[in-house]
């Protein structure tokens, strides 16, 4: 995982921030924040919370615990917030001293897998099969990245983000076609736009993870979610399905008709110029997360307010056998309660959980912070300019069959690392995509 993760919480928060908040957003504080206790174990009659610092999430998370900890005088929540590359070095530490938070922040995916096979977090399922009411506030496409072998081990918090196609829609009168409702018809868009001078798609190829999106939905859309599934699973030579194959090739055929802006493998994400890239009409589409829409906000001028920017859910291939509802993406943040706190400590996470966490003022929180948060029936909170564009989000991580996890974070970081490495020549053409499968089949399971 890379520090995107916390810049893509606040994707509405840039505008108001500017660029440079982002990288607040990415970085936290200068170093852990302990709001008034210990930072490891439960503090006595309570319990512990490790997070990360820095804007717009810590104070959200603040205001939660105050919450709690004003209602339960005698059971409080004692909180420390780290740097996100902090937060991962401590939290890994603590957990293998067997000194774990009672509480435990995560991705969920590949990270939380890792915690259950070693046994440190308490298994959910049946105490949420128990307390019904607190699960059916929450997104049910949240809960695929909290579960490991058909059980549930944190509870989805916070936010959900998905990537979708952004479009700019000034390019599209100028050159008179319509947006696509097909991946036929992206095919059918790539000449005309390059005939035209205009990248079809803009793409930040040197961050490697910008072009595993396309590979996320394209797989989804051409197989549907259960090879990737078995992948996660660990199953032997999952990556040798047919459907990969297929993709990987469709996949170069993009890259040898010019579907992406030239020089693609010399853009950084960090940046944001292939965000400008698009904002600026250089570029036709994009295929990014929803945090996106923020930093165009913040630095296209009037491009976003005067409507020029477009987006939908990535369009189904052509005789694929995936849903077209589903997404891939940031499906929410995770909290897992460590098996090594005692049965009170676990008592008091159980309770934060059933309360405090699916209250209205932590739904409300998250949407004045620029989110769309995991609690259901936030529709009513989304106003002003942005309202369209956050109920959209909304309606695609609510439809979705399947919100995937994205891969990076779903796998262990080995895999992960050799994924990013093999997706990047795969785009530069440098593995053919027997290769690719190969070298990933050789990974699952580490």
């Amino acid at each position: 995982m890379t520090n995107r993760n916390f810049s893509r919480r606040n994707f509405l928060g840039l505008a108001a921030g500017a660029a440079g908040a982002a990288a607040l957003a990415a970085c936290g504080s200068s170093g852990p924040s302990d709001k008034g206790g210990s930072s490891g174990g439960g503090s006595k009659g309570g319990a512990s919370y490790w997070s990360l610092s820095g804007e717009p999430g810590q104070p959200i998370r603040q205001a939660a615990i105050d919450r709690f900890n004003k209602a339960n005088a005698d059971t409080k929540i004692t909180p420390t917030f780290f740097q996100n590359d902090a937060y991962k070095q401590k939290i890994k530490t603590a957990i293998g001293a067997g000194q774990a938070p009672t509480m435990i922040w995560g991705w969920g995916g590949g990270g939380l897998k890792s915690y259950v096979d070693a046994n440190q977090v308490v298994d959910l399922t049946d105490w949420l099969g128990q307390n019904a009411a607190v699960k059916d506030k929450i997104l049910p496409s949240s809960f695929g990245a909290a579960t490991v072998n058909g059980k549930i081990y944190a509870l989805p918090v916070e936010t959900v983000q998905p990537i979708v196609l952004f479009y700019n829609k000034k390019v599209f009168e100028k050159v008179g076609v319509e947006p696509p409702k097909t991946y036929g018809d992206i095919l059918n868009l790539i000449p005309k736009f390059n005939a035209k001078g205009i990248a079809p798609f803009s793409l930040a190829g040197q961050s490697r993870w910008t072009n595993m999106m396309w590979l996320e939905f394209m797989l989804d859309r051409n197989a549907g979610s259960d090879v990737f599934n078995n992948v996660f699973a660990g199953k032997a030579g999952a990556w040798s399905d047919p459907a990969v194959l297929d993709m990987l090739t469709k996949v170069q055929d993009l890259v040898k008709s010019n579907a992406f802006i030239k020089g693609f493998s010399s853009i950084t994400a960090d940046s944001n110029a292939d965000q400008a890239l698009l904002y600026t009409g250089k570029a036709a589409m994009m295929v990014h997360g929803s945090w996106s829409y923020g930093i165009q906000k913040a630095n296209g001028g009037d491009f976003v307010k005067s409507g020029g920017l477009g987006w939908m859910n990535f369009p189904p291939i052509e005789g694929g056998k995936g849903d077209p509802t589903n997404t891939v993406g940031n499906p929410g943040q995770y909290l897992s309660i460590s098996s090594k706190a005692s049965a009170a400590e676990q008592d008091v996470a159980k309770k934060f959980f059933s309360t405090t966490l699916v209250d209205d003022d932590e739904k409300a929180g998250w949407v004045k912070s620029g989110g769309v948060p995991v609690l259901k029936n936030a529709d009513s909170l989304y106003t002003g300019d942005d309202a369209q564009f956050l109920k959209d989000m909304s309606a695609i991580a609510q439809n979705a069959k399947t919100f995937a996890q994205s891969w990076d974070q779903a796998l262990s970081p080995t895999a992960a690392e050799t994924l990013l490495d093999n997706i990047a020549k795969l785009f530069q053409l440098q593995v053919t995509p027997q290769q690719w499968v190969d070298n990933m089949n050789g990974v699952i399971g580490k």
